[in-house]
């Protein structure tokens, strides 16, 4: 009898607990709705945008004081409000590594970490002034190929971010601590600007400013085109004659020549680009003749528009060995990095000879946005390819690592190259890619398309010993496509592993279309929600078009490619 009282009183308290539960979420409705109501029209504006971001509270400080202050109604005054608080939010850990740096006045690895993140966020700031300036022409709605571009620079934004927390941890945790805190709010807002971008194209599409977007079905996408010359039939401009040109100088009037004999008019590549005018209209064509060039070469962001060109990748080769063993960091272990955008290469070898023991050692990064490599060669262990932001296209490439081998966060199209698997150190497990993207928001991710992955020669008989994955997921929203491309039997059922236990399993994506071999078999591969095969509709989202905006740009370098796929 005691016990039935008790049940009845709790389940009464229940009912009312529920029902008084049930009223309150009723009145808060009603109170947002009548607060919906009591706005101004801006402020309107203003929580519809920020309801569609992660971080929805720092939206909204951001936001109102542009909405209560302005005479305009164009959205984009809500777009251009948010980069510039970022860039704001930005330049205080700009200014906290001039702290951080003379903290560390006596250890100089530590230094060269800070100095990298120093670096990293000036680049980053830069992005938010292009996507400043971008957003505020007057045309930007009437372009799509504007939007791609505001997008591609937010998202390297973040990935300098990261970069620069990430060259802290290897040295000093305790800095990146520091740094993390100082850049907490810096990461939202880039996140929210991501996200502001997207709601303020819709607010302009509803109010009938249509972006002219190319039709999907247009007869360029699924075809390669392919002239005569091997080159797309449909390419334009200078560069193409530039990349057609075969024999070298003979073909091709170069702005300097490299030659380690002598015979150029300079004996390093580092000369040439010193040589880099004040002013220049069209490309500096750089020809780099056959011979080993063992020196640390910066392609620096003032440095734009380069054609740098060589007489084969097996013979004009630029080589290091600088690693994480010997106390360098990832992104200063690079034997050659480009930065300043527009940066085009052909018939170039890169490598870094730091072995599987000098664990990271980087042979190429490169950050140049709109960036193009055909018939190149990369040559490493762990991390040879740092691809680390903005878009990137390489084409019969060969790409030879053994851990994380092609990593970053960026837009990059790796195409009809050949991807060699190397024999690790004892106990390693081979990864081909690792790629960095840190938030959901991003444009980035990693396609390999029509390519070959194969063992080297050395790791052949021992290939079903030592463990091989197509990636595993650096970041928290890592994403790699792999599709219309030939899987060797050194390549394990599962597809991929993790980078540390539970980390990003949920939220990485790994998608994977049209391929062939034995490694293409997909019924035994890990079950992580991210992790499937795909129809042609959806990988046609990661081909040069949509994925680079290729036909604004690759068109322009004359390399062949295809901006659809292949089948």
């Amino acid at each position: 009898m005691v016990g039935k009282v008790v049940v009845s009183g709790v389940s009464f308290i229940l009912v009312v607990g529920v029902a008084l539960a049930v009223v309150a979420v009723v009145n808060k409705r009603n109170d947002m709705a009548t607060e919906m109501q009591t706005l101004s029209p801006k402020m309107k504006a203003v929580a519809s945008i920020c309801s569609g971001t992660n971080y929805p509270k720092e939206c909204q400080s951001t936001l109102s004081t542009t909405a209560q202050n302005s005479t305009s109604d164009d959205p984009k005054q809500y777009l251009k409000a948010a980069i510039v608080a970022t860039i704001e939010e930005i330049t205080k850990g700009l200014n906290l590594t001039d702290t951080l740096r003379v903290e560390a006045v006596d250890n100089s690895t530590i230094q060269m970490s800070v100095d990298d993140c120093k670096d990293l966020l000036q680049s980053a700031i830069d992005s938010l002034h292009a996507s400043q300036s971008t957003v505020g022409d007057p045309d930007m709605h009437t372009d799509a190929d504007r939007v791609g571009d505001v997008k591609t620079w937010l998202s390297a934004v973040i990935s300098f971010q990261q970069s620069c927390l990430d060259g802290l941890e290897e040295t000093d945790p305790d800095l990146r601590q520091k740094m993390q805190g100082e850049l907490d709010t810096a990461g939202k807002l880039t996140s929210n600007a991501l996200a502001i971008l997207d709601e303020v194209v819709g607010m302009l599409e509803k109010l009938g400013l249509q972006l002219k977007v190319q039709p999907s079905g247009r007869r360029l996408l699924g075809t390669t085109e392919v002239g005569s010359d091997g080159f797309p039939t449909w390419l334009m401009g200078e560069d193409r004659k530039l990349l057609a040109a075969r024999g070298g100088a003979g073909r091709v009037k170069p702005n300097a020549v490299v030659a380690k004999d002598g015979s150029g008019q300079f004996k390093t590549i580092a000369a040439a680009l010193a040589a880099y005018p004040k002013v220049l209209r069209g490309r500096y064509v750089i020809y780099v003749k056959a011979g080993v060039y063992n020196e640390y070469i910066i392609v620096t962001k003032n440095m734009e528009n380069i054609f740098m060109y060589g007489d084969g990748p097996r013979l004009t080769i630029v080589t290091g060995r600088k690693s994480n063993r010997d106390g360098v960091t990832t992104q200063d272990s690079a034997s050659f990095s480009a930065i300043g955008k527009g940066f085009l290469c052909k018939s170039m070898g890169f490598s870094n000879t730091a072995g599987p023991e000098g664990h990271q050692a980087v042979a190429l990064r490169v950050q140049s946005d709109r960036s193009a490599f055909f018939n190149c060669r990369m040559d490493g262990h762990q991390d040879t390819l740092y691809v680390q932001a903005n878009r990137q296209f390489y084409r019969n490439c060969v790409i030879s690592g053994t851990v994380d081998f092609i990593f970053g966060d960026s837009n990059t199209i790796i195409q009809n190259s050949l991807i060699i698997v190397r024999r690790p150190m004892d106990n390693q497990k081979n990864t081909v890619t690792a790629n960095g993207r840190a938030d959901n928001r991003e444009n980035t991710g990693l396609v390999i398309h029509n390519c070959r992955i194969v063992p080297e020669q050395k790791l052949f008989a021992d290939r079903f010993k030592i463990p091989t994955f197509l990636g595993r997921p650096w970041k928290q929203y890592a994403r790699t496509v792999i599709m219309e491309s030939t899987l060797g039997d050194l390549i394990q059922p599962a597809g991929y592993m993790p980078w540390a236990g539970n980390f990003a399993l949920d939220t990485c994506l790994y998608l994977e279309y049209g391929n062939r071999g034995p490694g293409a078999i997909t019924n035994r591969r890990v079950k992580w929600k991210g992790v499937r095969v795909i129809g042609r509709n959806e990988a046609m989202q990661f081909t040069a078009e949509p994925f680079l905006q290729g036909s604004t740009w690759l068109q322009g370098t004359g390399g062949p490619f295809f901006v659809g796929l292949k089948n």
